[in-house]
């Protein structure tokens, strides 16, 4: 059985050659406990109707609608 070329014949191999494979690194989520009072981004779809209520006053009306919220569900307690 003949040896390998030291050096590869095809250019491809030599460059493949250079390359090792990329370990993938796993860890694992850390889960981090939420700060109060902080904002979270979410997508909401609501009607365009409500919407252009909400932002008639300018700016702020995400915040106008978050009190809203945060009004009817303390309603509920």
């Amino acid at each position: 059985m003949a040896n390998p070329p030291r050096r590869p014949v095809n250019p491809m191999d030599a460059a493949e050659a250079l390359f090792k494979p990329a370990k993938k690194k796993v860890e694992q989520a850390v889960e981090r406990p939420a700060l109060p009072n902080s904002k979270e981004l979410v997508s909401l779809k609501i009607d365009s109707d409500v919407l252009a209520f909400f932002q008639e006053d300018g700016p702020g009306w995400q915040d106008r609608i978050n009190d809203i919220l945060r009004a009817a569900m303390k309603s509920r307690l």
